[in-house]
């Protein structure tokens, strides 16, 4: 089966020959838009601009090292990051990013370790998406109940309903209509609203 969905990448890196190896990796088909940054705050600035799926560090960076970017990208999206840092910290950088679900990798790294580093982040970004699609669904559920709890009050303080008749009310007006519950109770709202 094709991959039909594409990453939003953001690559935060001041080298260039990183740089150059990492577009052969990134294909097209797959990664797009692919932008380049080299400093935090150029990074900074586009972020609060545009969203990415993916965000590769290759520390250091010009302005700060980037674990600071990291944690703050981390923190403030939902997008997956890449850290990479030199072997001989790793761990310890690791072990202050791991809270924010940072994927920190010691380089130099094989071409074979960043594709399974951006193999992991895209699968990890698709889970993060559809627990979000979950979220969003639930959130729309309840503001639908919040909507039909608001007009069954109405119908029983304005037409002296049971809780039941006026739940009653709204399926069979939503069946006949052929329109959503929610549809049906904003009307009642409307209708009953205050001028």
């Amino acid at each position: 089966m094709l991959n039909e969905f594409t990453y939003k990448v953001l690559v935060v890196s001041s080298n260039n020959r990183f740089n150059d190896a990492l577009k052969t990796l990134l294909s097209p088909e797959r990664f797009s838009p692919v932008k380049f940054e080299d400093s935090a705050s150029s990074a900074r600035r586009l972020l609060l601009s545009s969203d990415f799926d993916i965000v590769v560090i290759n520390t250091p960076l010009q302005d700060e090292f980037g674990i600071d970017l990291a944690i703050d990208i981390a923190s403030d999206s939902n997008s997956g990051v890449l850290l990479l840092i030199k072997s001989e910290i790793v761990e310890e950088v690791s072990y202050k990013t791991e809270d924010y679900g940072i994927l920190t990798v010691a380089k130099p790294m094989t071409k074979q370790a960043v594709i399974q580093a951006l193999q992991l982040l895209c699968a990890t970004r698709k889970r993060v998406m559809k627990m979000e699609e979950k979220v969003h669904s639930f959130e729309e559920k309840l503001n639908d109940i919040k909507v039909v709890n608001r007009a069954k009050m109405l119908l029983m303080e304005n037409l002296k309903m049971t809780e039941n008749e006026a739940h009653k009310y709204i399926e069979r007006t939503a069946m006949d209509s052929r329109s959503t519950k929610r549809d049906v109770a904003n009307k009642i709202i409307n209708e009953y609203k205050l001028p």
